[in-house]
């Protein structure tokens, strides 16, 4: 670690040209987020505001609240008065209607603390080619903070749900973008058996404190592993149905993935797309940072990253420094609980001075290795996992 120096960004050429989509270009720069309480993150856009975490910033072991990256779909609301009177209605195929305070779910029902992976559906978007609908993304769109609430099973099975119940619809107070609040701007949901799976909950405490605002408060869905936009911030009703949900974001492209792989920039057939659920194995080097320069004399590079696989976990992470002729495993430890991401770390020989890019692929439980480029092309770009490159220089 004492020879790495300052990363030095474009002043390194991209990454291989035949796989240039994994390292967008950004001669500038990103534009960096400027919030009371956030680190700078990357703006992706800001009507609605969207931003995500660089590499070098998703090094913690629990992602800090600061560096856990923003998706909003419409405008953030104004949430006054005492959080824990906030209310939620739960209604559809259940026998007994709720409608329940947030000091309520707290004290009636089992609190729990697990480290949880949350991460947008459209992370990875940038690397596809040609270009995808949506915000950019690189990998920063996950994180994996420390949430605290309660089950969702449990307050369902307090509704008493009904043998006819298949799906929920989620809903949340965010305006849409125009200020309307007489309708949702998304309105996701998930399968009764994802819902009911203990790790989904209604969480109230972001690594351990009130969950901010921007990140939802004073309540909202967790629901690891899958989509993050089913994690339904500003929750306000979970509709129990009996069909599968089709509010905003639930149909035509959005979030859904091709049953027949399509000619990349094609327009695809809406009747042959399937709902985005488990999200694709995925790893990130967090150190050292995309362009840095270890001193003259360094032959050895000690590298950590993460990986995950939405409702799976990491088997193997192996690493190559020579475009992938050869590969070296990585050591990857355990998750902290299920959905939680695994920390992995190398020492990688470099035999001498030069140029160098760092991959790195992960294979999940499934046996699912990322490919070397982002596969099975989408007109919204989910689901684009390549395996991870970084660049490296020693000096001579």
């Amino acid at each position: 670690m004492a020879t790495v120096g300052a990363s030095v960004g474009a002043s390194l050429p991209p990454v291989g040209a035949a796989f240039a989509q994994s390292t967008p270009a950004a001669a500038k720069g990103p534009k960096l987020l400027e919030m009371d309480g956030k680190a700078k993150l990357a703006i992706l856009g800001d009507k609605p505001l969207v931003a995500e975490t660089q590499a070098e910033l998703m090094d913690d072991d629990v992602t800090p609240t600061d560096k856990l990256f923003i998706r909003n779909n419409g405008q953030v609301p104004d949430v006054t008065g005492d959080a824990k009177a906030w209310k939620i209605k739960i209604d559809g195929e259940v026998n007994t209607p709720l409608e329940i305070s947030v000091g309520e779910l707290a004290s009636r029902f089992p609190n729990v603390t697990y480290n949880l992976m949350l991460e947008c559906g459209g992370n990875g978007r940038s690397f596809f080619a040609p270009e995808a609908r949506g915000n950019q993304w690189t990998n920063g769109g996950a994180g994996c903070p420390q949430w605290t609430g309660v089950r969702l099973a449990d307050v369902l099975k307090a509704a008493g749900v009904k043998p006819s119940a298949v799906y929920t619809g989620h809903y949340g107070a965010d305006p849409t973008l125009a200020g309307e609040t007489d309708k949702p701007t998304i309105s996701r949901g998930v399968p009764m058996a994802k819902a009911m799976e203990e790790h989904t909950l209604i969480a109230f405490k972001l690594n351990g404190q009130d969950i901010p605002l921007i990140h939802g408060a004073p309540v909202r869905l967790v629901v690891p592993g899958w989509p993050a936009s089913a994690s339904t911030k500003w929750l306000k009703r979970i509709w129990v149905r009996d069909k599968e949900h089709d509010g905003p974001g639930m149909g035509g492209f959005s979030y859904r993935v091709p049953k027949t792989p399509i000619v990349p920039g094609s327009k695809g057939n809406e009747k042959d797309m399937a709902i985005l659920e488990s999200m694709p194995v995925r790893s990130v080097i967090t150190f050292p940072a995309d362009g840095t320069r270890l001193a003259a004399g360094a032959r050895k590079l000690d590298l950590r990253g993460h990986a995950w696989a939405g409702d799976y976990d990491i088997k193997t992470v192996d690493i190559s420094t020579d475009y992938g002729v050869t590969w070296k495993s990585a050591k990857v430890n355990p998750p902290a609980n299920k959905f939680a991401w695994q920390r992995f770390t190398a020492s990688i020989d470099l035999p001498t001075a030069g140029y160098y890019e760092v991959w790195a692929r992960a294979t999940d439980s499934k046996g699912v290795t990322q490919p070397f480029a982002a596969a099975n092309w989408n007109p919204q770009g989910y689901g684009g996992n390549p395996i991870n490159r970084i660049r490296v220089l020693v000096e001579s």
